[in-house]
């Protein structure tokens, strides 16, 4: 009965914004579902591997008609010379999500990681769990099969799971879409007038805008799969405190990170084990191209995973052992840099504007400051040091120090949390209340 409730209400929550394309969802799992049957029945034999190729192929057939279905045609346009009519196509919330989902589950199958599910319902309930289905994190039949088939909250998971949801609304509105507005107050006019604070100033806050975003829908995703007795792994681990690139990556959007390690990198670096080095960089350079593209359909998206990969192939073989020998802050400052820069690519989807962009930032004749920037920072600058002191695990590092030093008890840290939840959730409400439009990032993803 717990399935059922769920099952109804993550299906009434995806109609409510996607009152067409339930259908596709419905259609997608029921085919995965009898799929993963009968590669589970054919597991000795070529046919299983035929199987699992029609549903993965089924599942990115999709994916790709919904979402790069224009870029393509686009391209073939550009290239040929021949006028193609680009088709219109609405893309499905979570489309990218899901599929990664399903794609994991019939591989694991295959592999002999996971039995293949015999009730319908608890298939679809994997694929559909609502707090989680539209912006992720990417969950794996394998980590709440158990939960899915049974499963019980104590009070202490539902405590657990308002901190974690308090705490992740509190970042999207108070932090993330501040930081929104400081962007398009930056980047959202004539970029010809921009003075290079400016533009810096623009990349650290699409910056403080793309984590406290992302990392806010995950939290209270992590804190409403509790709430009702799912553990999903953590997506995020104070990313912008890594020493490297490659270790960037271990911290952000952990869970694509770990799917395309393990279903794309792993696979392709082992078939070309044979050439050393080499099948390193050819599985890099092919992994970060798909995860750019996954992150949209347009070319900005796959120099931003490009970017990435050449930036980890340069550390395996001579920046990280460099950077090392200048110390911590010279691997720290590196990383910073690095990540801020990148989101150029990320930010500027139209290639004209993102060239102007890059020519206001380097040109010598560009204005280093002007009145309007140094306003800006006045205004928000107690704003500006918390977002900074929470993007790294500072908090959390007091925070267990005064515990420790001063012995406090579990009554009085429950009796804080309490009053900490309450006056983060007010502001929430309060800042929820004043705008009525709230989107996340990865939405469109």
């Amino acid at each position: 009965m717990k399935n059922l409730v769920l099952i109804f209400f993550s299906i009434l929550f995806y109609s409510w914004g996607e009152p067409v394309w339930v259908f596709l969802l419905l259609f997608t799992t029921l085919i995965d579902f009898q799929m993963a049957k009968l590669i589970e029945k054919y597991i000795d034999n070529s046919k299983a591997k035929l199987f699992l190729w029609i549903s993965i192929g089924l599942s990115l057939g999709s994916l790709i008609f919904f979402k790069y279905s224009g870029f393509i045609v686009e391209n073939v346009s550009f290239f040929t010379g021949i006028n193609i009519q680009c088709p219109k196509v609405d893309l499905p919330i979570g489309i990218s999500f899901y599929t990664f989902q399903s794609i994991s589950y019939m591989v694991d199958v295959y592999n002999g990681k996971v039995k293949a599910q015999r009730d319908y319902s608890k298939y679809l309930l994997f694929i559909s769990l609502f707090h989680q289905l539209v912006a992720g994190p990417i969950v794996r039949y394998t980590d709440i099969e158990k939960e899915i088939n049974s499963r019980s909250v104590s009070w202490k998971d539902i405590s657990y799971g308002v901190d974690r949801f308090v705490w992740g609304l509190f970042k999207k509105v108070f932090f993330a879409n501040t930081a929104a507005v400081l962007v398009d107050s930056c980047f959202e006019r004539d970029l010809s007038s921009l003075t290079v604070a400016e533009c810096i100033f623009g990349l650290v806050m699409f910056a403080i805008q793309l984590y406290y975003d992302f990392s806010g829908y995950s939290d209270m995703a992590i804190g409403m799969g509790r709430m009702i007795g799912f553990t999903y792994d953590e997506n995020f681990n104070f990313p912008y405190a890594s020493k490297s690139i490659k270790e960037f990556w271990s911290r952000w959007h952990i869970s694509l990170g770990t799917f395309l390690r393990d279903y794309l990198f792993s696979p392709i670096a082992f078939k070309r084990k044979k050439w050393g080095k080499f099948a390193l960089v050819y599985s890099l350079i092919i992994t970060f191209f798909v995860s750019g593209l996954w992150h949209g359909a347009s070319w900005n998206f796959v120099f931003w995973g490009l970017y990435f990969a050449f930036l980890i192939i340069m550390e395996e073989w001579f920046l990280t052992g460099f950077l090392k020998k200048l110390g911590a802050w010279a691997q720290h400052t590196y990383l910073i840099l690095a990540v801020i820069f990148s989101y150029t690519f990320f930010y500027f989807v139209d290639f004209h504007k993102l060239v102007e962009f890059l020519t206001v930032l380097f040109q010598a004749k560009t204005p280093w400051y002007n009145d309007d920037i140094i306003n800006v920072l006045l205004n928000h600058g107690v704003w500006l040091i918390v977002s900074v002191f929470f993007l790294f695990p500072w908090g959390n590092q007091i925070l267990n120090y005064g515990i420790q030093k001063w012995n406090i008890n579990r009554s009085a840290i429950g009796a804080v949390r309490f009053v900490v939840n309450l006056c983060l959730l007010c502001v929430a409400i309060s800042l929820l209340v004043a705008k009525s439009y709230n989107p996340f990032l990865y939405f469109r993803f």
